[in-house]
């Protein structure tokens, strides 16, 4: 039976790809499941013409995550945290506290899960770290960690 995908299903097929498949598997879970339908002249034009909308819409999101990551690039954050001898904090800078810092500094809202940071930041100090936002995008920001001042 001809089967046109509507979705992924692992290792048999992707959305819009038309494939001969049993007529058990079809009958009994991808017609049910609405991970396909049966194939016909029509649907080929049909799935083709989702497929361009899938592409573009991919293209356009990529474009504004690029856009996104470029006005990211380069940006400085400044942060204070009380600290004690040796330069050390009391407590320490997390993901969250950083997106939230680029968010009022920067106007830029990043989820604090994109923030690549591989233990708390515990020192004063300039600090490297990159965010992730997809497709090989990673722009690098500098967080600048200061000693808060006494009241």
């Amino acid at each position: 039976m001809k089967i046109a995908f509507l979705e992924d299903v692992p290792n048999v097929a992707k959305a819009g790809d038309i494939k001969e498949v049993t007529d058990g598997y079809a009958r009994n879970y991808l017609l049910p499941q609405k991970l396909g339908i049966l194939a016909s002249a029509g649907i080929a034009s049909t799935i083709e013409a989702q497929r361009n909308s899938r592409s573009r819409k991919e293209a356009r999101r990529e474009a504004d995550l690029a856009a996104l990551g470029q006005k990211l690039e380069g940006t400085e954050i400044k942060l204070e945290a009380k600290a004690g001898s040796k330069d050390r904090l009391y407590g320490a800078i997390t993901a969250s506290e950083i997106a939230a810092q680029l968010e009022s500094q920067a106007g830029i809202s990043i989820d604090k899960k994109k923030v690549e940071l591989s233990e708390p930041i515990r020192k004063l100090g300039t600090h490297q770290l990159s965010i992730k936002l997809g497709h090989e995008i990673t722009p690098k920001i500098t967080v600048t960690v200061s000693a808060k001042e006494a009241e």
